[in-house]
């Protein structure tokens, strides 16, 4: 399939792909999707995590298959079904799934974050839920998947130690990131490279309501003089608060930077034409903090 997304940058909708794991509905983002194809014998590798099925090689590349029925807890895949071959986070992965049904245009804004009461597999690697033709679709976090099979893949900590010892910074900071687990790593690791004077959010939307309030107010400089946010989250996407920023003259000279494991060839071009001033894939932590230093040095924005 094209996973080529052709939606127009920055209205906050997106692309999913719905799948079924036995009789339950489930989606992912059709911009994380290379190909998808049947299911073919893998390889077992020895002492792997028990969500690894083992690896394969089409057209000469080696993937890693994951069992995605296993991950959910909800016992292991047959050999039948189709591959769902993913990149993401610089990774190529495929995820065993029973079956395809189509894709679903959606926006952000129908997407509903699960209740942190919600006792179940599922809520600790959703993204949110939708309900489309009376029935409920999770769409799933694939990256927090990845990251808890095997931690290496996620954000490079070892990469702040190797900055050494640091000034503080006390230059006003804007995080919009849904993951708690990344949101918390995100600023554990921009405070240990220095920076203190930071506001983080859940979404886009809960960070354009602060950009609001403080532009009402007068203080924006004060509380507001860079932004680092992720692409994929509920009720606003990145790409969405981008386009909100950079097309209002009273923000429009605020850096925005986004860390995303959607940072591809395409989505770099979206970025771009939004204004969008510089973009990295999340693994990248030590090269989010660079980059912010010479976004920092090169406006001023510590003055």
């Amino acid at each position: 399939m094209d996973s080529k997304i052709l939606l127009e940058s920055g209205t906050n909708e997106l692309e999913i792909l719905e799948f079924t794991l036995g009789d339950n509905y489930y989606g992912i983002n059709v911009a994380k999707i290379k190909t998808i194809m049947k299911y073919e014998k893998v390889t077992p590798i020895p002492n792997a995590h028990p969500s690894i099925e083992g690896v394969f090689m089409p057209r000469d590349v080696m993937i890693t298959a994951i069992d995605l029925k296993n991950c959910l807890g909800r016992g292991e895949s047959e050999p039948k079904g189709l591959f769902i071959i993913t990149n993401f986070n610089k990774l190529d992965i495929a995820f065993h799934v029973d079956n395809v049904l189509g894709i679903q245009k959606i926006s952000w804004s129908e997407i509903i974050k699960p209740e942190v009461t919600i006792s179940s597999v599922e809520e600790g690697v959703a993204i949110g839920i939708v309900k489309k033709d009376n029935k409920l679709i999770i769409i799933l976090d694939f990256e927090k998947i990845v990251t808890d099979i095997n931690p290496e893949t996620g954000l490079k900590i070892s990469d702040i130690n190797e900055l050494g010892e640091r000034e503080r910074n006390m230059v006003p900071i804007l995080i919009a990131e849904d993951s708690p687990l990344l949101n918390k790593m995100i600023v554990d690791c921009l405070r240990r490279a220095g920076y203190e004077n930071l506001t983080h959010t859940e979404n886009g939307k809960q960070a354009y309501d602060i950009i609001n309030y403080y532009k009402a107010k007068g203080t924006l400089h004060d509380h507001v003089r860079l932004i680092i946010s992720d692409i994929e989250m509920p009720e606003m996407d990145g790409h969405r608060l981008t386009k909100l920023v950079k097309t209002d003259e009273a923000t429009a000279n605020i850096p925005v930077v986004l860390f995303s494991s959607l940072v591809n060839d395409e989505m770099r071009k979206k970025g771009e034409s939004l204004g969008a001033d510089a973009q990295l894939s999340k693994p990248e932590i030590g090269n989010l903090v660079k980059i912010i230093d010479q976004l920092v040095e090169e406006r001023h924005l510590n003055n």
